[in-house]
């Protein structure tokens, strides 16, 4: 086997069998509640996480993977014979995962080739152009090939997203309790979009199905220029409708992904989001 490993970390949010049949590799997180940490898909299922989010007073928090867990992952490449390794990573504006996986690379340098992007976004923004990755790589491309393709594709990808409470935010210490108080009588609804590796305020609306419509707008404006697309969610039972939507839009095949633990401790039960590339 000589094709290029692709690797990333847990926030990618990609749905498993996507990730088996793609072959990636997942570099885990930490997810703490409280004293007790479990390792993010391992030890603590999305869904598992959902629940405890539902019942728990506490708000979680995250953890970077030690540079151990790249490493591993790299000498096991080239000793499966592999050419090459690309290592997509979330933002390095939002976590320490990158300086991981670079120190990690240091380490092996003699071994095998690594190259280490970062993506500059999260959830299924770097899902996105860690799959496009990993379908080069099949195709048999380099790492220099690869890396080149996936830093251009970044560029182009948006991350836009509604939540559907001030609670974490608040509980974050990101704005007053006030405030927060404030936003739940009058049903207000954040809107975020990540900007240059950074999640930004984008508006607010009144109401989810305010705040979705915006969302749907967003893709309508696009949608001659939309190359590849995704939904992701956090536990949302709204979500088949909002995807239903979204495909009527568009040409491309959606693929949806459920929000995992490391962006769901900040974002909060309820979020629904939408991650697009434009061919412009």
């Amino acid at each position: 086997m000589t094709s290029v490993k692709i690797i990333t970390d847990s926030s990618c949010d990609l749905p498993q069998n996507i990730i088996d049949d793609l072959g990636i590799g997942i570099v885990p997180l930490k997810i703490r509640f409280g004293s007790e940490e479990f390792v993010d898909r391992f030890e603590l299922s999305t869904d598992s996480f959902w629940e405890r989010c539902k019942t728990s007073n506490e708000l979680p928090s995250t953890a970077a993977p030690s540079p151990g867990a790249f490493e591993e992952m790299y000498r096991q490449a080239a000793s499966d014979g592999r050419s090459g390794v690309v290592t997509v990573v979330l933002s390095g504006s939002l976590s320490a995962t990158i300086e991981a996986a670079e120190a990690a690379a240091r380490a092996v340098v003699d071994l095998i080739d690594v190259t280490v992007i970062d993506s500059r976004t999260v959830t299924l923004g770097l899902g996105s152009l860690v799959v496009q990755a990993a379908e080069a790589s099949l195709q048999g491309q380099t790492v220099l090939e690869i890396s080149t393709m996936v830093s251009e594709a970044a560029k182009k990808t948006q991350v836009h997203a509604a939540l559907d409470t001030l609670e974490n935010l608040r509980k974050n210490g990101r704005i007053g309790a006030a405030q927060s108080f404030l936003g739940s009588v009058l049903s207000i609804k954040p809107l975020i979009e990540v900007r240059n590796g950074v999640v930004e305020p984008a508006g607010k609306q009144r109401t989810r199905s305010k705040a979705l419509a915006h969302l749907i707008n967003l893709i309508a404006e696009n949608a001659s220029h939309i190359e590849r697309i995704s939904i992701m969610h956090a536990a949302c039972e709204d979500i088949d409708a909002f995807a239903s939507q979204v495909q009527s839009l568009v040409t491309p095949k959606v693929m949806i992904g459920q929000i995992g633990p490391v962006v769901g401790a900040h974002a909060g039960l309820g979020t629904i989001g939408v991650v697009f590339q434009t061919n412009n």
